[in-house]
């Protein structure tokens, strides 16, 4: 479904990526994983449509995605992918619904019709609680949480999540994995998964590791 070639990518001198290629089947959970700094978060960016490589394809469906214009690309990542971010990155002045309904709203759905499925969503991975509730009032677990849902209430064809464990305690960590994996395998979603915690790539169905900018143990099918 969703295949990197030979993707490169350098931030001054430093070369963040070396020609990584990989592909990821539906439904399939990959674990990225490696030390800090091998290039696990740039690949995944480049994979989601937010940072484009310097060379190499990315290709979503037997089409390119990395060299179409920034509005397609725009509403290619609002209907199809969802993202999770280490520390959730919730809008501070909405509750937890509103976090969740927003990238409903910004696919043009009715509010009502995003709010409902936001509580939906809300209560699936067991945060319905926290609805009204705003980000400063949750605690990490509970942000992550519903940082997921927000991320998978479109129902997208892949979830990228950036260690999403990585700012909680190990409870916490493991009632978000299973929290994320559990929606994604209800849904059909792939998901790739950035981490440098074996604890958590434990989850995946497969895992490739990177190491300065390179995959270290290939591709296992």
């Amino acid at each position: 479904m969703l295949e990197a070639r030979g993707l490169t990518k350098s931030y001054g001198r430093t070369r963040a990526l070396t020609g990584v290629s990989l592909q990821l089947a539906e439904g399939e959970i990959l674990a990225v994983t490696g030390p800090s700094g091998s290039g696990k978060s740039t690949l995944l960016h480049c994979l989601a449509g937010i940072v484009r490589p310097e060379s190499g394809e990315v290709v979503l469906d037997g089409r390119r995605i990395d060299t179409l214009a920034e509005a397609e690309l725009t509403r290619l990542r609002r209907e199809s992918f969802g993202v999770v971010f280490q520390f959730g990155e919730l809008v501070p002045e909405l509750t937890a619904a509103e976090n969740v309904a927003l990238p409903m709203l910004f696919n043009r759905h009715g509010r009502q019709e995003a709010m409902n499925a936001a509580a939906d969503m809300l209560a699936r991975l067991e945060v319905s609680d926290c609805a009204d509730q705003r980000p400063g009032e949750l605690s990490g677990g509970q942000l992550q949480r519903v940082a997921v849902a927000r991320a998978l209430v479109t129902g997208p064809r892949v979830v990228f999540a950036d260690e999403p464990t990585g700012a909680l305690d190990t409870l916490g960590g493991e009632q978000v994995m299973s929290a994320l994996l559990g929606a994604a395998r209800a849904g059909g979603t792939a998901v790739v998964l950035v981490t440098h915690d074996n604890r958590v790539a434990a989850y995946a169905d497969r895992e490739i590791a990177l190491r300065d900018g390179a995959v270290l143990t290939g591709i296992s099918q």
